[in-house]
């Protein structure tokens, strides 16, 4: 029996429908391989399982932690794979959805754990991100670890001070040790399915989403957030769209500007994701159309296992 069927791919592409009719065949449960979905009080901007979603087949590591809490591909790991192990147990193959390339990628091949942190090396970087700027530090990962640097968030500077550490410490790319521990891991049976849409039309996906969040109450929520004096955690709120609509809260920009920005850098990620799962050569890319059903999706996910 396999251990884990999932459904990875870029944001807007359809992996909670194609999840939830995977987890209905297969009477089990779904694992959200997302960072951000794991916060409460951020469900549209993440684009989390609605209530209804989440009543058709129970859901993990979804609205699990306040905001202010830290979140990792390592923790993320070990509370999953608790998961997978409890319901290959009963005999369900567990259902993974999301997004986040190295989450999918830590749970199904394991996570190379790194060496320990070293808080004057993070202290300093920090500093640096306060004086230079982000994106200095974001460009000298790129010099270091272009790999890396490829597939995260250029503002992210929690992931950008650990590659950095990383490197300093090991004089090792990240990504290299990375790898190198997957070869020696021990990895779950797995299938990994797709949608891939044609770029245009996956854009206009994105950009119907982001509409669709402003009409759910977007802007309030992230005012709520902001209200909770949760805009010191800038590596969360940096997430997509929330600092674009930060910005027209701080009166920085006018809400048609924000919601074009949003759209703008949901796009630019979307091309990421794709430049990472690419790579994977282990990923079924099924062939999306607005004329096939979520079913004819399951059917040919189905058809792999």
């Amino acid at each position: 029996m396999k251990n884990v069927v999932a459904v990875v791919g870029p944001t807007a592409s359809g992996k909670t429908a194609l999840a939830l009719e995977l987890a209905r065949r297969l009477d089990s449960e779904i694992i959200s391989a997302d960072s951000m979905q794991v916060y409460r009080g951020m469900e549209i901007g993440t684009a989390a399982p609605t209530p209804q979603e989440q009543a058709r087949a129970k859901h993990h590591c979804v609205g699990i932690l306040e905001p202010g809490e830290d979140f990792s591909a390592g923790r993320f790991e070990r509370m999953a794979r608790q998961t997978v192990d409890a319901l290959n147990a009963r005999g369900r193959i567990a259902v993974v959805a999301g997004g986040a390339g190295l989450y999918v990628r830590a749970l199904i091949e394991g996570l190379f754990p790194g060496p320990a942190k070293d808080d004057s090396i993070r202290t300093r970087l920090h500093r640096e991100a306060e004086e230079a700027g982000v994106p200095a530090l974001y460009a000298r990962l790129q010099l270091h670890d272009p790999a890396y640097a490829q597939v995260i968030n250029p503002n992210d500077l929690r992931r950008i001070v650990r590659a950095l550490e990383v490197y300093e410490l090991t004089g090792e790319p990240l990504s290299k040790l990375h790898a190198e521990h997957q070869e020696a891991a021990m990895p779950l049976d797995a299938v990994q399915a797709a949608l891939d849409w044609p770029r245009e039309r996956l854009y206009a996906r994105i950009d119907a989403r982001v509409d669709r969040m402003i009409e759910q109450g977007f802007v309030e929520e992230v005012q709520r957030l902001l209200d909770a004096g949760y805009a010191q955690h800038l590596h969360r709120l940096r997430s997509l769209g929330y600092r674009e609509i930060a910005a027209f809260l701080a009166g920085e920009k006018t809400l048609a500007e924000a919601v074009d920005a949003m759209k703008q850098s949901t796009r630019r990620f979307a091309k990421r994701q794709l430049t990472w799962f690419r790579a994977d050569p282990g990923i079924h890319w099924l062939n999306a159309d607005p004329e096939r059903s979520v079913e004819s999706y399951a059917d040919e996910v189905l058809a792999l296992l």
